[in-house]
């Protein structure tokens, strides 16, 4: 008969490089819900459950998510699996933060079309600094 995995803090602080902190955070919000064993309930002990709520915590974060918004996407997965739901909330965050990206994007390239202007008259100016001193 085949048990079912479980992690310590420790474990899973290691296997994804994060702080035991971090891990405690994640729970704070209500991403993680490990179970308390040993003397007054002070071991935690992650399931399978937990570590992929992790790691899909993770790549919600790589991907520009809000923790609040990886933890309304995830939770969708432990409701019934009438997926439909669940890939449009998951669209809907997506194109909101495609959004964003793009503005942002947009910015950055206006950034460094003036910082290339100036540089440029910067350049011009020393040019005409330094033929004039020789």
């Amino acid at each position: 008969m085949a048990t079912n995995p479980t992690y310590t803090i420790s474990d899973l602080a290691r296997e994804f490089d994060l702080t035991t902190r971090a891990i405690r955070f994640y729970e704070d919000v209500g991403l993680l819900q490990p179970l308390r064993e040993g003397p007054g309930g002070r071991n935690r002990v992650y399931s399978a459950r937990d570590r992929t709520r992790l790691k899909l915590t993770l790549r919600a974060k790589r991907l520009g998510l809000s923790l609040t918004e990886a933890r309304d996407i995830i939770d969708m997965y432990d409701s019934p699996r009438d997926t439909g739901p669940q890939l449009r909330k998951f669209l809907a965050v997506l194109a909101e933060h495609r959004r964003q990206l793009e503005e942002q994007m947009a910015d950055l390239v206006a950034n460094l079309d003036e910082v290339k202007t100036h540089e440029k008259e910067a350049r011009a100016l020393l040019n005409k600094i330094e033929r004039k001193g020789a």
